[in-house]
């Protein structure tokens, strides 16, 4: 991460000496997919848990090089333990949904020079990078009906056994990846990319280390007793005296992603262009 951070700033120095001279605006829409890797989905990319992804961006060209980036996406992630070919998953018999809204600040680097409405330079790979804030809400599902997964604390947090804090619902994300882009007309650009985003939480899934005593867990949640022992273990065959500290997810961080294409508006060339027909 320091190493990123380090690198990210870099470029943002290289890119300073240019941000004095004027720049261009771009307005879009971005469709296309979302998914996550985490403990239901360890090394399923663009899999049966992909869903739909969208969001609004604002571009600005610093310069042909270098570009700022303001995005807000929605998406949402899911994945089963019931459709998963490892028979620890399936015998853990988890599943999960959750709709995921980020906020984030990116900073392009084109490989090759670009100016939308430049025939000249009007294409380009990219990379970026940046910083981001998202939100999410995991939640399990009993029948036809998605129950909220964190106010139950299905891993014990908050008992004696576990006294860790519940996970916050709003968390710091680092988005990077790649793309393409042209510039087919004096207004319009179209970007093709594919994002990953790194966080520092397990907890997209509400997987993320063992399972709890379930007296303990009982005892915490009150009137809610009975659902938190439901959702914190849907093992197929369970041994809960047994099963007690065994493992329910890998303890590692969960990653999630979005991939698709980004439709963009110069607004300045757009409104000259519409005076110049008429």
């Amino acid at each position: 991460m320091k190493r990123f951070i380090l690198i990210l700033s870099s470029l943002v120095v290289w890119a300073l000496p240019s941000m004095a001279q004027r720049g261009t605006s771009e307005f879009g829409i971005f469709l296309g997919c979302s998914y996550y890797l985490g403990d239901l989905n360890p090394n399923g990319f663009f899999n049966q848990f992909t869903r739909l992804g969208y969001g609004v961006i604002y571009r600005y060209n610093i310069n042909n090089r270098f570009a700022a980036r303001l995005n807000y996406m929605h998406g949402t992630l899911f994945a089963d333990d019931s459709k998963s070919s490892s028979a620890f998953q399936r015998e853990r018999n988890l599943n999960f949904q959750s709709p995921v809204d980020e906020i984030s600040g990116i900073i392009e680097f084109n490989f090759q020079e670009y100016e939308i409405g430049n025939d000249k330079y009007n294409f380009s790979p990219y990379i970026f990078g940046g910083l981001g804030v998202f939100k999410f809400n995991p939640q399990g599902k009993v029948g036809d009906q998605w129950i909220d997964l964190q106010p139950l604390h299905t891993e014990g947090q908050g008992t004696r056994g576990n006294p860790d804090m519940p996970y916050h619902l709003i968390q710091p994300c680092i988005p990077f990846g790649i793309g393409i882009k042209t510039s087919f007309s004096q207004t319009i650009c179209l970007s093709i990319e594919w994002g990953l985003r790194k966080t520092f939480t397990g907890y997209l899934d509400d997987v993320n280390s063992v399972y709890p005593d379930p007296v303990q867990l009982a005892a915490s949640e009150g009137p809610n007793a009975a659902l938190a022992l439901q959702m914190s273990n849907r093992s197929l065959n369970p041994d809960h005296a047994h099963m007690i500290g065994t493992q329910r997810g890998n303890g590692k961080n969960d990653w999630y992603s979005f991939a698709g294409i980004i439709l963009s508006f110069h607004p300045k060339k757009l409104v000259n262009a519409c005076f110049s027909y008429f």
